[in-house]
């Protein structure tokens, strides 16, 4: 079982490398690695406060997986969008890979995401505002891009102190 000392950290080249789609075959495999996504993400809440969801290269695991959990969990397997809006936004993001850097980024409002759930079944959701930013971000992990690389500018970086414990 993987633990938030696992996680992979700014500066780390795997951050920056393409991931390799799944394939049904390895469907065993990313049950393991899904339980790994959801104990670091839980793990990473405690201490940070933060974290809707995970991209599996962020553990070392470099394969087309994003774990979701909001008020329920969501496994995206080789996800790739569709009807990305002409409309974006702008908004602070933040990473687990580097949990006190916010990154002024700009966004699709909208976006449908195209994926294989855990049981190898085909999906789309259509997603807005949060969840489309968010899935946005997570897809570009498995890209080998950081939001640091979609910065608006160069003065688009703001530091956030890691929360007290309680």
């Amino acid at each position: 079982m993987k633990h938030l000392s696992d996680l992979v950290l700014l500066g780390d080249p795997r951050l920056y490398e393409v991931c390799a789609p799944v394939t049904e075959a390895e469907l065993p495999a990313v049950a393991q690695m899904v339980a790994d996504l959801h104990q670091v993400l839980m793990e990473f809440r405690d201490v940070y406060k933060a974290g809707r969801a995970i991209a599996a290269p962020q553990l070392g695991y470099m394969k087309r997986v994003v774990y979701m959990h909001i008020d329920k969990p969501v496994v995206f397997i080789n996800p790739v969008f569709s009807d990305e809006s002409a409309d974006v936004f702008e908004l602070w993001d933040d990473c687990m890979s580097f949990p006190n850097l916010l990154v002024r980024v700009r966004r699709h409002r909208s976006v449908t995401i195209n994926y294989m759930d855990e049981h190898w079944q085909p999906q789309s959701w259509t997603l807005t505002d949060d969840l489309s930013e968010l899935l946005q971000h997570e897809v570009d992990h498995l890209d080998g891009i950081l939001c640091t690389m979609r910065a608006i500018d160069e003065k688009s970086f703001m530091w956030r102190p890691t929360p007290a414990p309680v």
